[in-house]
């Protein structure tokens, strides 16, 4: 039985362009693409990996919440961030949002990301009701 499969967008114009969906839910399982801290139009919080990486975050339980799922269904998480020496700030963030919750993670440091004001990207993979 082929289960079904919900594209959800963002409104993003690089959507369509690059052909990529905000995140994607097939049956209980849920990936959400690479997210950034940006308003659709800026970056926001240039400079501050501390407060990117709180974005980024609220805006994937944001994600989560609209396709039925919450940060407790999370199983992993990966971090790409330009500067591995903020890996505590950054970690730090991740374990307020995840210190019940432990998924498994990765954290790499990465030369660059799409656009030079970028100093964190997260993606994340949820599987409701994954007691």
């Amino acid at each position: 039985m082929k289960m079904k499969r919900e594209n959800l967008s963002s409104g993003a114009q690089w959507e369509a362009h690059v052909g990529y969906s905000r995140a994607v839910k097939i049956g209980n399982t849920i990936e959400v693409s690479g997210t950034v801290a940006t308003d659709g139009n800026s970056v926001l919080f240039p400079g501050d990996a501390e407060q990117q990486t709180k974005f980024i975050l609220n805006k994937i339980k944001t994600t989560l919440e609209s396709l039925g799922a919450s940060l407790a269904d999370v199983i992993r998480t990966r971090m790409y961030v330009v500067n591995i020496e903020e890996w505590e700030q950054i970690g730090s963030v991740h374990g307020d949002f995840f210190k019940n919750i432990r998924p498994a993670t990765t954290m790499v440091e990465v030369s660059r990301l799409i656009d030079p004001g970028y100093l964190v990207e997260i993606e994340a993979s949820a599987i409701i009701d994954a007691d």
